[in-house]
């Protein structure tokens, strides 16, 4: 792993971390792009890091050509057309939440609401993911600077949310749309989640939202044990681990029932498949949203499926009215996401938080772990 210690750009450069190979960051100078009148710069803030982000580095997600990662950037606007101010609403100076995704805006898909499947965007483009080649280079929050296109889309962050805090927009997204707008869950809601990370705590904020009636949280061993217990405190009725106690017969005993909705969140994992199909009542919802690598589903039965009529739906990404939620759920103070055990590094402590995340060595890896570009040094 090469990296300088610096994190500092000198006058009309950025400095960003490249990753050029599994587990290769490089700090490396960019020149800063002219913006024109239709895209935009940005200073980076902090940038959060999900379970891509370690799979990126240690190579379990194969990612070809060299490129900037970092896909939960907030920061604060330092340059801005005139006709991107105009269709964005937004001015020097805001401070907004990049999505991930970007836009066209003129396919069917993108006027329809479903820009994750744009006709001239898609996965291949999402920021943190496109090669330093393409100019001008700065398209990831590893990042002094992040350089915004005409495609993008922006979200205003609410005014007195600090930074740091506010890069768990994109996961409490995620939890709103996965566990409640695509499953349409209802008030009253029995409510299965499948992996306690980041992503399972911000499902239970958004299910206890939306006026769940109970809500069980899963977990597997010692390393998920904390994060049950933060999982009470968002507003889990039930925690089980599964190394320990069977979360059909925890659920049944605490309802008398199974799950209308279930949401899994838990990554590489094929064999929780079939424990959700399990824990869903007959008519039930399963929503896939943790990838899981794997072509099979160990001790999946799809007559299961057929027997108990289930609807199971995948969900990939988040969008933006789920985004504007998360924002304003943040900025309320009703959940404890400033109390998640966090790491805050600049760009020289990157690849150390990588590993810990990604669960390698001794150190317990943080639920929330973020990069801060222009803080002084790993902490």
């Amino acid at each position: 792993m090469s990296q300088s210690s610096s994190g500092h750009a000198g006058p009309g450069r950025a400095t960003a971390l490249v990753l050029e190979a599994p587990r290769r960051l490089t700090l490396q100078e960019f020149d800063l792009p002219e913006i024109t009148v239709d895209d935009a710069l940005m200073r980076v803030e902090a940038c959060g890091l999900c379970g891509t982000d370690h799979e990126q580095f240690t190579g379990t997600l194969p990612t070809g050509a060299p490129f900037i990662p970092g896909h939960e950037s907030v920061g604060l606007i330092e340059e801005i057309g005139p006709v991107a101010a105009d269709r964005l609403g937004v001015v020097t100076g805001d401070r907004v939440a990049v999505e991930v995704f970007q836009s066209c805006r003129s396919c069917e898909r993108c006027i329809e609401g479903n820009y994750r499947h744009c006709r001239n965007h898609g996965l291949g483009d999402m920021y943190g993911f496109v090669p330093v080649a393409t100019p001008p280079s700065l398209w990831g929050g590893y990042a002094t600077h992040q350089y915004l296109s005409p495609d993008s889309m922006l979200l205003k962050v609410p005014h007195g949310l600090d930074p740091v805090l506010a890069t768990v927009f994109n996961p409490l997204g995620a939890g709103i749309r996965w566990a409640v707008t695509v499953p349409e869950t209802k008030p009253g809601a029995v409510v299965a989640i499948l992996g306690p990370g980041i992503r399972g705590l911000c499902a239970v904020a958004a299910v206890r939202e939306a006026g769940a009636g109970f809500v069980m949280v899963t977990g597997h061993g010692a390393r998920d044990a904390p994060r049950l217990e933060m999982a009470q405190r968002f507003g889990a009725d039930l925690t089980v681990d599964v190394t320990v106690d069977d979360p059909v017969e925890a659920i049944r005993g605490s309802t008398g029932g199974l799950a209308d909705v279930v949401v899994d969140v838990t990554a590489k994992a094929p064999g929780v498949v079939a424990q959700a199909v399990e824990l869903a009542r007959a008519g039930g919802t399963i929503v896939l949203a943790g990838t899981k690598g794997s072509a099979g589903a160990p001790g999946f039965a799809p007559d299961m499926v057929v027997f108990k009529e289930l609807r199971i739906l995948g969900a990939l990404g988040v969008d933006v009215p789920a985004y504007r939620a998360a924002l304003d759920l943040l900025a309320s103070g009703a959940y404890p996401f400033d109390e998640l055990p966090r790491r805050t590094v600049s760009l020289g402590g990157a690849a150390d938080l990588l590993v810990a995340m990604a669960g390698e060595g001794d150190e317990t890896a943080p639920v929330h772990g973020v990069i801060v570009p222009e803080q002084g040094g790993p902490r």
